[in-house]
């Protein structure tokens, strides 16, 4: 099952995420970027993902779970950047959301999808005082 997970993350790695790049760089659409650094490469990276806003911070629901690249550099590294709108936020800190905040910062209909997916995994990024 581990290698039909990885194929399908290669996938998206390698089709989808090119252009949601290009679109959360440019402002664009619902999507927003991870900017992290590897942990084992020192290399920079740039993730799309959604985002939620929740006051000053941002939610973050772990599609692929905690297991994936992006989340274990920025928990590896302690930060990161995150890119909203065009906007650059820096992250200082990353803590367990409660699936019920979580759920409400995403709001209808995002929250509706994901009640139906039986999403429950939320991560909070703290923006950097």
């Amino acid at each position: 099952m581990r290698g039909l997970r990885d194929a399908w993350l290669w996938l998206i790695k390698n089709t989808l995420n090119r252009g949601t790049v290009r679109l959360a760089r440019a402002g664009r659409g619902p999507f927003a970027l991870v900017r992290h650094v590897g942990r084992k490469t020192g290399r920079a990276y740039e993730t799309p993902l959604l985002l939620a806003r929740l006051g000053d911070d941002f939610v973050a629901e772990l599609t692929y779970g905690p297991d994936v690249s992006w989340y274990r550099n920025v928990m590896a590294a302690g930060r990161c950047e995150v890119v909203v709108g065009g906007v650059t936020y820096a992250i200082d800190r990353i803590e367990v959301c409660p699936p019920e905040v979580g759920m409400r910062a995403f709001g209808h209909p995002a929250a509706f999808v994901l009640r139906l997916m039986r999403r429950r995994d939320f991560r909070l990024l703290r923006r950097a005082s």
